[in-house]
């Protein structure tokens, strides 16, 4: 199990009422769906995934996050969670402000591009990273906003966002005291949770 989703997990209250952006193939929503018994919506793209989430029985909508979420209103959702795709928006603080707009409260995971993995690998090589970290060569990666945890909330500081909760996985998916100390050289995946 993957920690960075146990800690979604702890952050979501039962009963509630949970939108998924990106949902993927659903893991997540069905995890919270059994065991915080909430009601959940996805939305996604991909079309292979849309397929997997409705395998688990999920409720998920065909939708591009870049074209945005004026479908929802305000405060119609308790929590609102976008796991791993905020790099991966054309517009990732616009895409904030709707989650922050919907939702009463969010969650937002992303991969720290200022790991010291990749700051290495950038300047020994002089090219960017492929691990199993970073997975995608530059020119088929669907990341297009490389942001670190200090990009984050330096963002969160602009737009007066709270941030209630951040938690930081290294590499080894751990909540390691490295990562915690020092998270935007250790940290490989930040975890937000923040209102307004």
């Amino acid at each position: 199990m993957r920690v960075d989703l146990d800690i979604i997990q702890s952050w979501v209250h039962p009963d509630s009422r949970v939108l998924d952006l990106g949902c993927g193939d659903g893991s997540l929503l069905e995890m919270l769906t059994v065991n915080k018994q909430i009601y959940g919506l996805g939305l996604e793209l991909d079309p292979f995934n849309i397929t997997q989430s409705i395998e688990r029985g999920l409720n998920v909508i065909e939708q591009d996050l870049d074209q945005g979420l004026t479908n929802f209103q305000t405060h119609s959702f308790d929590t609102v969670i976008m796991t791993q795709t905020l790099q991966a928006v054309r517009f990732p603080h616009l895409i904030l402000d709707e989650m922050l707009r919907i939702g009463k409260e969010c969650i937002i995971g992303f991969p720290n591009f200022g790991h010291w993995r990749a700051r290495l690998h950038l300047s020994s090589k002089g090219k960017m990273p492929v691990s199993k970290f970073m997975p995608y060569t530059w020119y088929d990666t669907p990341n297009i906003h490389f942001c670190t945890v200090k990009d984050f909330e330096e963002l969160c500081r602009k737009k007066n966002i709270d941030i209630v909760h951040r938690a930081v996985v290294d590499q080894n998916n751990e909540n390691s005291a490295a990562a915690n100390r020092w998270p935007n050289l250790f940290c490989a995946t930040a975890i937000y949770h923040v209102t307004r």
